[in-house]
């Protein structure tokens, strides 16, 4: 009966043992998985205010390409750039693994972005084209999608640095990797490259323009 009643004793702490792996395992893998979700999320909202940028750039250059001897080299810059932003292929709802496509992803949106920043600054030759109240509207727009990135950005860099760090903690760095569980890269351009300049408006002062 006593060597019974140690066998039951150590199946049942074992049983108890087995229990709570399982029971440990399975929250961090849920874990994981909400992480990972809230980075695919993000990935969206990023993707989301890029695409509203592209979207308000055919009216912008419309609207600027009615302005008379107006640089058309830098039209065709900005148009070039959009087209180059539209080859870099990433699902909007997945946030990319490799390095190499997002590196792409963000190289070309940052060519777009140096673009728009140029015709800010071209744009102060041109008082009429400026006190258009068309232009005056898609400027204000587009200054408003300029913060909207930059805020997503970082918030999307936030939900990477929590997803990687949880991969990498115990106990899920014992089994992340054979579950799918990779890490994600990050934005890596300086803080506001992004962020168009800022154009000074005062007409009785010489133009000028000056990074935030």
């Amino acid at each position: 009966m006593k060597k019974l009643a140690i066998i039951i004793g150590i199946f049942a702490v074992l049983g108890i043992f087995a229990i709570s792996v399982i029971l440990i395992a399975g929250g961090s893998y849920n874990r994981l998985v909400k992480l990972s979700q809230g980075v695919d999320s993000q990935w969206a909202q990023v993707q989301n205010v890029y695409q509203r940028r592209a979207d308000l750039i055919p009216n912008l250059v419309a609207t600027v390409s009615g302005a008379a001897n107006f640089e058309k080299s830098t039209l065709t810059e900005i148009t070039a750039a959009r087209a180059s932003v539209g080859q870099v292929k990433l699902d909007a709802n997945s946030a990319p693994t490799d390095p190499a496509k997002l590196a792409a992803f963000e190289s070309a949106q940052g060519q777009l972005s140096f673009a728009l920043s140029r015709l800010l600054v071209v744009v102060e030759k041109y008082p009429d084209l400026k006190a258009t109240e068309g232009f005056r509207d898609l400027q204000a727009s587009l200054e408003g999608t300029e913060n909207r990135i930059s805020v997503e950005r970082r918030d999307f860099n936030t939900a990477v640095q929590n997803y990687n760090t949880a991969i990498k903690s115990f106990p899920a760095v014992f089994y992340a990797g054979a579950c799918g569980f990779s890490p994600k890269p990050y934005f890596t351009a300086t803080a506001g490259a992004v962020t168009p300049p800022k154009v000074s408006f005062d007409f009785n002062k010489p133009a000028t323009a000056t990074n935030p």
